[in-house]
């Protein structure tokens, strides 16, 4: 995917939900809000790669040992992901789904898989987190 083709999909998504935007900065970085959610673009110039990443959490320290292994866990064992994949970044101390595009999709495939990363981040903002603290706390 070239970084005009990131642009006009991260575009056309933004006009969809009635918030018209830039798209990605000079820099190949975007984001916005949807409801509750926070939605961020990167595009990777190196992988001609889009990649969408729906916050889950962000810390304020880093995780304590084993929180980020319970998240692959829950990761592995199934639990909807909205087609992202369980993403950690250390820079920011926070972490997302994401999901990486090679190609670009239509925008109305692209636009219900924001929609289903999005609803996938809230739910494990909330129950899955609370399982995994739970689980990582009692050992």
């Amino acid at each position: 995917m070239t970084r005009d083709e990131a642009q006009r999909l991260v575009q056309a998504f933004m006009k969809s939900l009635g918030q018209p935007s830039e798209g990605l900065n000079p820099q190949g970085f975007g984001g916005a809000m949807l409801g509750a959610a926070q939605l961020y673009f990167e595009y990777h110039s190196d992988k001609q790669a889009l990649e969408a990443s729906a916050l889950v959490y962000k810390f304020r320290d880093p995780p304590k040992p084993g929180v980020l292994d319970g998240f692959r866990e829950e990761e592995k064992a199934g639990t909807d992901t909205g087609g992202g994949a369980v993403d950690y970044e250390t820079e920011n101390k926070s972490l997302f789904l994401s999901r990486i595009y090679s190609t670009p999709p239509s925008d109305a495939a692209f636009k219900e898989d924001m929609q289903r990363l999005t609803q996938a981040s809230l739910v494990w903002g909330d129950e899955v987190l609370d399982r995994v603290a739970s689980r990582v706390f009692k050992r």
